[in-house]
């Protein structure tokens, strides 16, 4: 298998048109290739520019896990943090768990940071909504975001094998005309749900605004942790 390693777009527009099958740490696909046979071609972006940055707008779908630090929002960090083992996470990328994982444990934190991806084919790179990523499974080069007035994430414990643990997302944004958005997004089992409100002073009528978005169609023991945590994020936005 030849491994190529292109350094601009163009260069990677080339190697998609030859047929290079987009990868990056392959914790993925090694053992899937293994079994199947490798491809002839296989393409990382970690010497891509576009694809390696972190900063507090924009992180690059090249980036390794353990290298999400605190120069992006608090939800995105305590996500990296917490997926898979230390090994783990000095291997695996951004763009991998997005796109080519099924647990997806960055989805959530990305959906409450209202990002969208960036994404390449073979006519250039544009912007495209999460929903269309996870979907198509094009090659994404990064997200970017709104930076948001507070964020959190939760994970509840998980056994080794078994389900997905559950994984709660907020984040409160600041909106043009004054006023406050609240963000959720659940992992629930394999599936992702989301929405949004606006972030009154009411915490009551936040959450029964919650209620009439997707999140409200989630198991009741589920939608109790959801509440617990727009709660909370609602306090620390009025701290």
């Amino acid at each position: 298998m030849l491994l190529r390693l292109p350094t601009s777009l163009s260069e990677a527009r080339r190697c998609l048109a030859e047929g290079a099958v987009p990868v990056g740490g392959a914790t993925l696909v090694w053992a899937q290739w293994q079994r199947d046979g490798f491809p002839e071609q296989a393409m990382s972006l970690r010497r891509l520019p576009e694809a390696t940055v972190v900063d507090g707008e924009t992180l690059g779908a090249a980036v390794l896990l353990h290298q999400i630090d605190d120069r992006v929002p608090e939800v995105l960090r305590r996500a990296a943090a917490s997926i898979g083992t230390g090994a783990v996470r000095r291997t695996a990328t951004v763009g991998g768990n997005i796109v080519g994982s099924t647990l997806r444990c960055l989805l959530p934190p990305a959906l409450v940071l209202d990002a969208r991806a960036t994404v390449m084919d073979g006519d250039g790179t544009y912007e495209a909504e999460l929903a269309e990523v996870v979907a198509k499974r094009p090659l994404m080069l990064g997200i970017r975001w709104r930076s948001p007035l507070v964020s959190a994430y939760r994970k509840a414990p998980g056994d080794v094998g078994g389900p997905p643990p559950l994984v709660v997302a907020t984040a409160v944004h600041a909106e043009q005309d004054g006023g406050r958005r609240l963000f959720t997004a659940v992992r629930d089992g394999d599936d992702v749900v989301s929405g949004s409100v606006p972030a009154t002073a009411d915490p009551g009528r936040v959450l029964d605004a919650l209620e009439g978005t997707a999140l409200g169609r989630l198991p009741g023991e589920t939608r109790d942790v959801v509440r617990r945590e727009v709660t909370d994020i609602l306090g620390r936005a009025d701290g």
